[in-house]
């Protein structure tokens, strides 16, 4: 019984078609970099502080001394929240009094900041925080509107899945890529920070949804030894690219607004791809529109410069194929106290590795120097990241590459504490140290769960561990959050997570040069649970049928 890939072998696997769909379907990700990272400078919060009104009436010296000072940075600098109460200043100013010579400015009553406050206009002319004085009382709002960016993306992740394979994967590929786009340009013309926030939502459904579609429509077109490529160099270097896109479209455009109008051109500029990528072959098969595959499949052998055979694709075949495809079930993934470990585990390992990548990556603006070079160094990081990534998997054992650029990435994280407030140049290095480490650790998840399970839960628990992933990313806002507490603890407990879940992986079994398992038998077979005892009790039919069903591959 030929499978799809026996179908079209006669294709070759590196021909001009395959490296047409490779960059267009890669060139299609660009988009996602600076969408999904683009919060980091929307929502930048600059230097602020108590607006003071000339209607206050003070002079040029109660003037200055109108807001506090506060130890920051190891600088004493004006508070961001409160101020000197202004009736009293401007007592003390009719009375020609002198702050600090008259009057003890630390006995004086503060307030809040009840006229509004002053903005530094560098190094952002505007963005959502001082459009809508998202500081003090309401600096929650910041970190809130990233989480619920990600909550789209949580979304977006959940129902792309069932709605690519029930629409086909080009309609919801650029059915996704427009709710992107639209959506983000929509935000331009936002009036208030609610407004801002549910379209935020909704360009996250989209721009996972994209990504993981892209993915897809990549792994069932291009043959099995371009898979791993594409999703390692493929995909993920071109997300990279579009990272690296972000700040230098925010270095030269920096009020928010026209910033977002620049973001959503790219989008548009994908609109011609329609014409040239085509729909999954092995979709069409599964809903059984052959003729419509075969013509695609023909078209890809004459831009191959190949001859297709006469009779392509046989109808009985391929509807003997479907009829013995079977489905398991979300609880066989916790079926067994080994499956259940291995499950959770991932899930664990899927999520802290999030919260490692986009903690550093939204945390750019916090380290020391130009937030624009930090925040296109943390793109640039990625790229040897990837390329290190492909290799280990080609040569390495899996669990062991994966703990170990984990253990690097939160290992130099937790050094940085010890780094002396002089050596600020240190503690960036470090951080893009650790950037690379857990990049590479991310991007190799994928093939790793997917060779852990078998044929017949292997996308659901790819699924279920993405979607970890995404709570991940919905937390990680708010480890950034916690610099405004200390400068250091973010790093602390992102480092120590990361350091945690590297040991965890130690005790997950080895795929690598393993066969990807077909039966739940097989995958407890690998190394690691070889030698213990174990049950799988669902019954002598059901077994039955899982030592029957045919393999198939998820990449």
């Amino acid at each position: 019984m030929r499978d799809y890939d026996d179908i079209i072998a006669f294709l070759g696997e590196w021909g001009p078609f395959q490296r047409l769909i490779f960059f267009l379907l890669s060139a299609s990700i660009i988009p996602n970099g600076f969408n999904g990272m683009s919060a980091v400078f929307l929502a930048g919060t600059p230097e602020h502080r108590c607006r003071v009104p000339a209607s206050a009436n003070l002079s040029g010296e109660w003037l200055n001394a109108s807001i506090p000072l506060e130890e920051r940075g190891g600088q004493q600098v004006p508070q961001r929240c409160r101020r000197y109460s202004l009736e009293a200043l401007a007592n003390f100013s009719a009375r020609n009094l002198v702050p600090g010579r008259d009057v003890n400015l630390s006995q004086v009553e503060q307030e809040k900041c009840l006229d509004g406050w002053e903005y530094s206009r560098e190094p952002y002319l505007s963005t959502i925080v001082s459009e809508w004085n998202l500081v003090c009382d309401d600096d929650w709002k910041t970190p809130l509107t990233t989480s619920l960016f990600f909550v789209g993306v949580l979304l977006g992740s959940f129902v792309s899945g069932q709605l690519s394979d029930r629409f086909g994967r080009k309609s919801i590929l650029f059915a996704t890529m427009a709710v992107q786009t639209g959506f983000s340009f929509l935000q331009i013309f936002s009036t208030s920070w609610e407004m801002f926030t549910v379209l935020f939502v909704l360009v996250g459904m989209g721009q996972i949804s994209n990504y993981v579609v892209a993915f897809i429509l990549g792994t069932e077109i291009l043959g099995k030894s371009v898979r791993i490529i594409f999703s390692t160099l493929g995909v993920c270097i071109f997300f990279a690219i579009g990272y690296m896109l972000l700040p230098l479209f925010a270095y030269f455009i920096r009020e928010w607004r026209m910033l977002l109008l620049a973001l959503t051109v790219p989008g548009v500029c994908c609109v011609p791809l329609w014409w040239l990528i085509p729909e999954s072959p092995r979709w069409l098969i599964s809903q059984g529109r052959f003729e419509e595959a075969e013509i695609i499949i023909r078209k890809a052998a004459k831009i191959n410069g190949v001859p297709a055979p006469a009779i392509l694709i046989d109808p009985v075949e391929i509807q003997d194929m479907k009829a013995k495809q079977q489905q398991g079930l979300l609880l066989d993934l916790f079926r067994t106290r080994n499956i259940a470990t291995i499950t959770v585990f991932s899930l664990l390992l899927w999520m802290f590795t999030s919260i490692g990548y986009f903690g550093l990556s939204l945390n750019t603006p916090n380290l020391h120097g130009d937030a624009y070079l930090n925040c296109f160094l943390s793109a640039v990081i990625e790229v040897p990241a990837y390329v290190i990534a492909w290799l280990l998997l080609r040569t390495l054992p899996r669990r062991y590459s994966i703990a170990g650029t984990l253990f690097l990435g939160g290992g130099v994280i937790l050094f940085i504490q010890l780094v002396p407030p002089n050596l600020n140049l240190l503690s960036v290095i470090l951080v893009m140290l650790g950037k690379f480490g857990i990049t590479s650790a991310f991007s190799m998840l994928y093939v790793y769960t997917a060779e852990l399970y078998p044929t017949i839960v292997r996308n659901m628990a790819v699924g279920a561990t993405s979607m970890s992933s995404r709570v991940g990313s919905i937390i990680a806002p708010y480890f950034v959050y916690l610099g405004a507490y200390d400068r250091f603890l973010p790093y602390i407990v992102m480092g120590s997570l990361t350091v945690l879940i590297g040991i965890l992986t130690l005790f997950l079994p080895e795929s690598y040069g393993n066969p990807l398992p077909e039966t739940f038998e097989e995958m407890l077979r690998v190394k690691g649970f070889r030698n213990r005892k174990h049950t799988y009790k669902i019954g002598s039919s059901k077994q039955s049928e899982l030592n029957s069903r045919t393999m198939r591959t998820s990449l």
